[in-house]
């Protein structure tokens, strides 16, 4: 589905935002049989809270609609928008003020909220309308959540339908949808196009899964923009096989390319002026008589060897070649975007995305715009005293390195090796809403992407 608000019309039913300190002054100018209504109810004007009153006829006359108090506010984002999303089918408007960070927020949450994934339903819900609110620009808010609807989709599709074959299909239709350009390398010609490490990673799939790096070019115009997002459309681990549970959520591992192809359809969706390139190195990593194994030593794009200590560290290598191929042109920013490795998970759990980058304005701006657009992002440190630990001896890099400390950051500090001397930022994403929140369902879910897209507006790449 296309998220979209509604066009104005008189008949919409009007929906209150009240801050608890407001509930008395704003109940007192309503009709007695409506206050007591709401009296009765025990409606606090809690985050999240909803309260439709009657008329005199015993219609809805309105709604009134939890802001919470500061606190909570801060706490639980997309509160209000994702209640008003959950009310029953009807056309429905904001009425009252709101300061314009909460009222951008209360219409984006209700766009995400509209989210479902009802590609395996056979009757789809159905659901709230809201008229655009006076004060937001609309449209840039439709494409922001079309792009995260996108992300969404790609992860929540099973990988039976979503190998690399499908996410180059996603690919080409967006590429078609905004005038961009595609370029496929795949199978065996990635060995003889210098990307070895794709190669190794996917060739186990089979021919009908074969590996490919998909290259999306968009604009004419501006400063570059790289985007590299992790493909990996399925993980068994390979011959150091997951356990099931952990297995049962690899069709996830492709949320870097989703992230990026959700961010992509934002930056072309809004026509901001700049060059856009994205690769996804596309592949599954499977079991088979010919899949890479532990002890293995692989070449990179780049010329550096890298010793294969653990089969399921598998998402640097491909994302290695590919940065490999997009430091050999110069760009004005590389953004790596990855569900790479648990010790992020553990350091930040699954809603606060880490961040990595050497650059010390595009971090600050960065951070701020996730504060603004309620994307929250960390900045975690490329500590140069950890390098020693990505270097087995044996080769130049280690893709697994013992001891388990720090995961997260030899991830981060492997990528580097590959990214060339431009600007780099490298996010660790988990791509998963564990469970239920407002506008965020669970599922497949987008992290960073939507900050990404502020900074841009805010002259990140000028």
């Amino acid at each position: 589905m296309t998220p979209r608000f509604s066009p104005d019309d008189p008949a919409a039913t009007p929906v209150t935002p009240l801050a608890p300190d407001m509930l008395d002054a704003h109940a007192r100018g309503l009709p007695d049989a409506a206050r007591a209504w709401i009296a009765g109810s025990g409606f606090s004007a809690a985050a999240g809270e909803l309260c439709p009153y009657p008329d005199a006829e015993g219609h809805i006359a309105g709604v009134l609609a939890g802001r919470g108090d500061r606190g909570a506010r801060a706490r639980k984002r997309f509160a209000l928008g994702g209640a008003i999303a959950g009310l029953p089918e009807g056309l429905y408007r904001l009425a009252g003020d709101l300061p314009e960070d909460e009222l951008h927020e209360a219409a984006l949450g209700y766009l995400l909220a509209l989210y479902r994934f009802d590609r395996y339903k056979s009757r789809p819900a159905a659901q709230a309308a809201l008229v655009g609110p006076e004060g937001v620009d609309t449209t840039l808010l439709e494409h922001v959540a079309a792009g995260e609807f996108l992300t969404r989709d790609l992860i929540n599709t099973p990988a039976s339908d979503m190998g690399p074959d499908a996410l180059e299909a996603a690919m080409r239709d967006l590429a078609a949808q905004f005038g961009g350009r595609i370029e496929v390398t795949a199978g065996d010609d990635l060995t003889a196009r210098n990307l070895p490490m794709i190669h190794a990673v996917g060739r186990a799939a089979g021919a009908e899964r074969a590996p490919r790096l998909i290259d999306m070019r968009w604009g004419q115009d501006g400063p570059e923009l790289v985007l590299v997002g992790k493909g990996v459309c399925f993980d068994t681990g390979g011959l150091n096989l997951q356990p099931g549970a952990p297995m049962g959520l690899m069709k996830k591992d492709m949320g870097g390319a989703a992230t990026a192809l959700g961010l992509a359809r934002m930056i072309m969706g809004a026509g901001l002026r700049l060059r856009l390139r994205v690769l996804v190195p596309a592949v599954e990593n499977a079991v088979s008589g010919n899949a890479m194994r532990p002890g293995d030593i692989l070449t990179a794009r780049n010329g550096l060897t890298v010793e294969i200590n653990n089969t399921d560290a598998e998402g640097r290598l491909v994302l290695a070649d590919a940065l490999a191929l997009a430091a050999e042109v110069p760009s004005d920013l590389t953004i790596c975007m990855a569900t790479l490795t648990g010790a992020a998970r553990v350091a930040l759990g699954p809603d606060l995305a880490p961040f990595y980058t050497d650059d010390d304005a595009l971090a600050a701006v960065l951070a701020e715009a996730g504060g603004d657009v309620a994307d929250p992002l960390w900045r975690m440190p490329f500590h140069a005293p950890y390098e020693d630990e990505i270097e087995p001896g044996i080769a130049d890099l280690d893709n697994a390195p013992k001891g388990g400390f720090a995961g997260s950051i030899t991830a981060a500090l492997f990528l580097r090796r590959f990214a060339g001397a431009g600007r780099f930022a490298h996010f660790d994403i988990y791509g998963w809403q564990p469970k239920d929140a407002p506008g965020r369902p669970m599922g497949g879910a987008g992290q960073g992407a939507r900050a990404i897209f502020a900074a841009l507006q805010k002259g990140a790449l000028a």
